[in-house]
């Protein structure tokens, strides 16, 4: 297959691609910087967009977007966030949706932020939207895919939970301070944490892309969510290390502002519904063994 990728140096594009490759299909990523030798491009933010219309595109697979949790959010990060999601999926919508060779698959990202702050309860895919910043994103990320639903492309949304890989994400960065002791819960440490390894995702976006039945939004969560308390001693045992030094909520504030709250106070617990009536199987559904696996393996 002809696969047209955006995000394709990211955490999951990046794993994604050279699995794909390894499958015998041909990636093309859609660049941000033209080049002679580049063959499909973009300027999401300039609303222009660039396809070679002499190759047949079967699938797209969009990850594109700015990342949330580098920096702190001042209005200008904020706008950035929504904007690289919500820009950039209407123009490849737009763009896709009216060529006259059409893809099969459009499968676009999304994440569980869509819920909200979920507390003890447990949501899927039938639950409803939440509140905040996270889930009001979410909910115009995945409303920008019309353009391809009405053009009759099969579209599914993943709201993708917590990535758990040693070459980027959380994970990355929590292992420095966590080796040298440092670590330790955020807040109270009753947050859920729905989280899954970047085996199952690239497993499950190869099940999507085979699966001729499958649209709409999907879960990519692990079985198993763990409250912040259950992650922060995994990872302890994991690394042998002490996990003794607490980040309180008011200290987590002054050092993130707003984002605090979204990413690190607030609670996700959430089930892959759709892909457990699947039958799906996950390659890694127990913290403990897919953290020893990726740190064994440098995953």
């Amino acid at each position: 297959m002809n696969i047209l990728l955006t995000g394709s140096t990211g955490l999951i594009g990046s794993a994604l691609s050279d699995y794909l490759k390894e499958q015998g299909h041909y990636i093309y990523p859609l660049y941000r910087n033209p080049t002679s030798t580049k063959l499909h491009y973009w300027y999401p933010e300039e609303d222009r967009i660039h396809l070679d219309d002499k190759i047949k595109i079967d699938v797209v697979i969009h990850l594109a977007g700015e990342n949330i949790a580098d920096s702190r959010w001042s209005q200008k990060k904020k706008d950035a966030i929504l904007n690289s999601r919500v820009k950039g999926t209407r123009l490849l919508a737009e763009k896709i949706s009216g060529l006259k060779n059409k893809p099969a698959l459009f499968i676009s990202g999304s994440a569980i932020g869509y819920y909200g702050d979920t507390g003890d309860n447990i949501v899927n895919e039938d639950s409803d939207r939440g509140t905040g910043f996270l889930s009001d994103i979410s909910v115009k990320w995945e409303a920008e895919t019309q353009a391809v639903e009405d053009a009759g492309i099969r579209t599914i949304h993943m709201r993708t939970g917590i990535v758990l890989s040693t070459k980027g994400g959380v994970l990355q960065k929590m292992l420095l301070p966590f080796k040298m002791g440092l670590g330790g819960i955020v807040g109270n440490g009753k947050q859920y944490m729905s989280w899954i390894s970047i085996n199952d995702v690239i497993n499950i976006i190869d099940y999507m892309i085979n699966d001729d039945e499958l649209s709409g939004p999907y879960n990519l969560v692990a079985p198993q969510p763990v409250t912040n308390f259950g992650f922060t001693k995994a990872l302890g045992r994991t690394l042998h290390r002490p996990t003794v030094l607490p980040l309180p909520a008011f200290m987590a504030r002054m050092l993130f502002g707003e984002m605090a709250d979204a990413l690190l106070l607030s609670s996700s617990r959430v089930a892959a519904t759709r892909l457990n009536e699947l039958g799906y199987k996950f390659i890694d559904n127990e913290l403990d063994q897919t953290l020893s696996s990726l740190l064994r393996n440098k995953n």
